[in-house]
């Protein structure tokens, strides 16, 4: 066994010895279970810490907006609620550690060889479920008419500079006349800045974070001109899976959604749900999200990931890929194998990569940026080519 599956099976462990118990107690097993894995210093107990006056968190409390909320009345900010997400970034802390992990992008220099020469504005959008900041990136060349437009959703530990920097997005939106919104995780909602693509409240159609990214997208479309034939979603990782999220739920705002070792819609609904899914337990079929079937996909997934297991990416591919008349067929590269999904017309509709000997990283990108390797096929420029040709 694995190092990273040994690590996850004890955590699994240490959540099914707690269940049944009062939360102090669930929570003392799995922060023992986080020290045995040395991902967690010396904790004190319970009772210790109460005696201290340390506030005790819940380890996944509902978000303060939330209609069910313990607390009875919806907050207007979830992140400024004390408290609220606090502990909801246990995948990232869960994961920190493991192979294929690192943040080779901090702290590096990072100017227009990397981020492009056009404008890279700040903004922020906000709704009843909470505010999010964004960077947006717009073209140096005057624009002949609407633009498209490509959402980029960051993964955990990362923000919208250091994202933009791996992937190289901005310089392809350059050549190609493109804007590229990338909005930002606030670490009030989520202490690693993963988007909570686990949680229920954040997997469905005009509620949580789905509805601030879609928001957010329609703002940019009114304010800055862009195509709304022509807009799209992409991410990787944690923001790869709220990607599917929100091509399943607003097929009538993303024209085609890209994948990068990301997972599917509707694969996990709570801490033990979401560890099984990253370890690929059981490799259950997912059934199709509601829209999914209506939005072509581009996935990316390596078979080294020891972080989202390889078979997420075959599965969210699956969940986009349904209807009568698709054909499939394959071909191999000297370090990638794809298969390609056509209508009946022959129109590509989904697209999977699986990536030879590649971990948990964008492919073909800068390590300017963190998560990122050079090696490999271009993830950017084959997602903007697959979006551009919807």
């Amino acid at each position: 066994m694995k190092p990273y599956e040994k690590f996850v099976d004890n955590i699994l462990g240490a959540v099914r010895s707690s269940q049944g118990k009062d939360p102090a107690a669930a929570t003392a097993i799995i922060q023992e279970a986080l020290k045995t894995a040395g991902l967690m210093g010396t904790v004190p107990s319970t009772a210790r810490a109460q005696q201290q006056g340390a506030p005790f968190v819940d380890l996944n409390p509902p978000p303060a907006w939330a209609p069910h909320a313990r607390q009875g009345k919806a907050a207007p900010d979830a992140e400024a609620s004390p408290g609220a997400g606090a502990m909801q970034d246990w995948v990232a802390r869960l994961t920190s550690h493991l192979p294929g992990q690192g943040l080779a992008g901090r702290g590096k220099v990072q100017g227009p060889e990397t981020l492009g020469p056009g404008q890279f504005l700040e903004g922020s959008f906000g709704n009843e479920a909470g505010t999010r900041n964004y960077r947006l990136y717009v073209p140096s060349r005057p624009a002949s008419g609407p633009r498209p437009l490509v959402v980029m959703l960051h993964g955990c530990k990362q923000d919208p500079q250091d994202f933009a920097a791996g992937t190289t997005m901005n310089l392809l939106a350059e050549e190609h006349g493109c804007l590229v919104l990338y909005p930002e995780q606030a670490a009030g909602a989520n202490h690693s800045q993963c988007w909570n693509w686990f949680e229920g409240a954040h997997q469905g159609r005009d509620g949580g974070e789905p509805s601030l990214i879609a928001g957010m997208t329609r703002q940019v479309m009114r304010e800055h001109d862009a195509d709304a034939g022509r807009v799209y979603v992409a991410g990787l990782s944690a923001g790869g899976a709220m990607a599917a999220v929100m091509a399943a739920g607003y097929p009538e705002l993303y024209a085609a959604v890209g994948v990068h070792s990301g997972l599917p819609v509707g694969s996990a609904h709570d801490l033990m749900s979401a560890l099984n899914a990253m370890k690929g337990a059981g490799k259950k079929k997912h059934k199709a999200a509601a829209g999914a079937g209506t939005v072509p996909a581009i996935v990316f997934h390596g078979d080294r990931d020891a972080v989202v297991h390889p078979s997420n990416g075959e599965a969210v591919y699956r969940q986009f890929v349904h209807g009568a008349g698709v054909t499939e067929t394959e071909e191999r590269g000297q370090d990638y194998t794809r298969a390609v999904a056509r209508d009946p017309g022959g129109r590509p509709v989904a697209e999977h990569w699986t990536l030879h000997g590649a971990a948990h990283a964008w492919s073909g990108g800068s390590t300017a940026g963190s998560y990122a390797v050079a090696a490999g096929p271009n993830a950017s420029a084959e997602m903007l080519r697959f979006f551009l040709a919807q």
